[in-house]
C-alpha cells in the first residue's frame, strides 16, 4: 500500500467512527422524550444534552483550537461546555443552556466541520492524533449515557439485545500464570503514537515487570457465586470487610432512584444495588425493568469494597492490575505484541460484550472465541473489573496533551481493567486502565479473583 493509499485509508477509518460516534450520541439522545431530557440529579451522571454540547466543545478545543487556532463558535458558552468551569448541579440549571433543537443544530455543526476537516487537510501525525482523541473522548461520554439509564431507571438503549445466544460451556478454574517477565501497558515514545501505539498517558510508559507465578479465575464472579455471600450473611459478617468497607457498609444512601421512589429512600448496603428480594426471589434491575436474577450472569454494578469481602469469603484475592494485564495478553519482551486478549484484530461482537448490546446479562462462560492466551474469558468487555491497586502513574509517566485525563484520579481511585459492556469498541485495549473510587457502584464494574497461593 502506498503512502497516500495508507492516509486515504486512514481518512476513510476516521470519518467512519467520526459518523458512528455522531449517530449513537443522536440515538442516545433523541430516544428520550422532552421530559426525559430532565434526569434526576445524581453525582455519577450528566444530564445528556449537556454531555452532547460538552464533546462537541471538546472538538472545538483540541482539534479547531490546536489545529487551526480558530476561536470557539460561541464563545459566551465556553465555560457551560466545559466541565472544569461548571459545577456538577449547575448542568441540570436549564436556563443556561439551549434545548434539544439547538444543541443538536450545534452538535452538528461542529460535526460537520470536523468531516470536513478530515477530508480536505493533511492528515498529519499531531491530526490524527488529536482527531482520535477527541472521538475517544466523546465514546467515553457515551459509555455514561449509557449508565445514566440504568441509573434512574430508563428503558434500555436502543440496539441493546439482552437475549442473545450465549455459546461456551458452564465450567469453572484457575489459569495458572507463569513466572518470569512481562510488558505493561504501551510505549512512551514511539513514531506510531498517532496509529497503532495510541494511548492514553496513564498507560504509558511501557515497561517490564518481574511477576512469580499465580492462579487467576478463568470466569468473572457471576451472580450466582455472588448470591452465596449475600445469603450467608456476608453483609453482615465485619471481619470480612477492610477498614474503608466498613465504613461503605455501615453509611446510609439514598436508594430512591433504584426504586423509582419520589422519596428518599435511606439504606445501608446488604446486597449488591441493584438486586432485591421481592415475590420470593432474587431479582435484578435492569434499565427499567425488574427481572429474575440471572444465575449465571457477572456480578455488576459492585464496588471494590463488596469485591474485596467477597474475596475474603471466599478465601480469594483481587488481581494486582499488572497480574491481570499478563492474564489478559500475555505479553513478553522480544515476541509480538496482542492488545487484546485474542490478539490484534478488531473488538467485535462475536468476541465481546461491548458497544451497549449484551449489557453483562450473558454468562460468564460466554463469548469463548475472545479467550487470552491463558484461557482466561471476557476480559474484554463485560465489566470493569476491579484491581487491588491504587491509581497512580507509571514510572516516567508524562502528562498528554490533555492534563486532566488522569491527574485528578491519582492516589484515591482504584484501577479497574478490561472496559465494559457499555464501552465503545474503539475504546478497548489490554492496556487501557479507568479510575474510580472504590464506592462506585453506579457504573458496570465486577470483578474475578486469584488463590491466595499458586498450587
Amino acid at each position: 500500500m502506498t503512502a497516500v493509499e495508507q492516509i486515504d485509508q486512514a481518512k476513510a477509518e476516521l470519518l467512519d467512527q467520526l459518523e458512528w460516534t455522531r449517530k449513537r450520541t443522536e440515538t442516545l439522545v433523541c430516544s428520550l422524550s422532552e421530559a426525559a431530557l430532565d434526569v434526576p440529579y445524581h453525582p455519577g451522571v450528566n444530564p445528556p444534552l449537556w454531555e452532547m454540547g460538552h464533546a462537541a466543545f471538546f472538538y472545538e478545543v483540541f482539534v479547531f483550537n490546536l489545529l487551526d487556532g480558530t476561536p470557539s463558535h460561541d464563545p459566551s458558552m465556553d465555560d457551560l461546555w466545559d466541565s472544569f468551569h461548571i459545577e456538577h448541579r449547575d448542568r441540570w440549571n436549564r436556563e443556561l443552556f439551549p434545548g434539544r433543537r439547538k444543541t443538536l443544530e450545534y452538535f452538528n455543526l461542529i460535526y460537520d466541520r470536523v468531516a470536513e476537516r478530515i477530508e480536505k487537510e493533511p492528515l498529519t501525525d499531531q491530526a490524527l492524533y488529536l482527531y482520535r482523541y477527541a472521538i475517544y473522548h466523546q465514546n467515553m461520554h457515551i459509555e455514561s449515557m449509557i449508565w445514566c439509564r440504568q441509573t434512574v431507571g430508563y428503558p434500555a438503549p436502543p440496539g441493546t439485545d439482552l437475549y442473545r445466544p450465549a455459546p461456551g460451556d458452564p465450567c469453572q478454574g484457575d489459569a495458572v500464570i507463569p513466572a518470569g517477565e512481562w510488558l505493561i501497558g504501551m510505549p512512551g515514545e514511539s513514531e506510531r503514537y498517532a496509529s497503532d501505539d495510541f494511548a492514553f498517558d496513564n498507560e504509558k510508559p511501557r515497561f517490564t515487570v518481574k511477576l512469580e507465578s499465580f492462579a487467576i479465575s478463568k470466569y468473572l464472579v457471576s451472580n450466582r457465586q455472588f448470591l452465596e455471600f449475600v445469603e450467608d450473611g456476608g453483609y453482615r459478617r465485619p471481619e470480612l470487610w477492610s477498614f474503608g468497607g466498613r465504613k461503605w457498609l455501615q453509611t446510609e444512601t439514598d436508594i430512591a432512584l433504584v426504586h423509582g421512589s419520589d422519596q428518599p429512600l435511606l439504606r445501608a448496603p446488604r446486597h449488591p444495588l441493584y438486586w432485591r428480594w421481592h415475590d420470593e426471589q432474587w431479582q435484578e434491575r435492569v434499565f427499567d425493568r425488574w427481572q429474575p436474577l440471572n444465575p449465571d450472569a457477572p456480578v455488576t454494578h459492585v464496588t471494590f469494597w463488596e469485591a474485596e469481602a467477597w474475596c475474603r469469603w471466599a478465601g480469594r484475592r483481587l488481581p494486582t492490575e499488572y497480574e491481570w494485564e499478563v492474564a489478559a495478553l500475555g505479553n513478553r519482551p522480544g515476541e509480538p505484541f496482542r492488545r487484546f486478549p485474542w490478539g490484534n484484530s478488531t473488538p467485535t461482537e462475536q468476541l465481546a460484550d461491548l458497544s451497549g448490546r449484551a449489557m453483562a446479562q450473558n454468562p460468564v462462560f460466554d463469548f469463548p472465541d475472545g479467550d487470552s492466551p491463558f484461557g482466561c474469558r471476557q476480559m474484554t468487555g463485560t465489566v470493569w473489573e476491579w484491581t487491588s491497586d491504587q491509581f497512580l502513574p507509571y514510572d516516567g509517566f508524562k502528562v498528554d496533551m490533555y492534563p486532566f485525563m488522569s491527574t485528578l484520579q491519582f492516589g484515591d481511585h482504584k484501577v479497574t481493567k478490561g472496559g465494559s459492556c457499555a464501552t465503545s469498541s474503539c475504546l478497548l485495549r489490554g492496556t487501557y486502565r479507568q479510575a474510580y473510587l472504590p464506592l462506585r457502584n453506579d457504573v458496570y464494574t465486577g470483578f474475578r479473583t486469584c488463590a491466595l497461593e499458586q498450587g
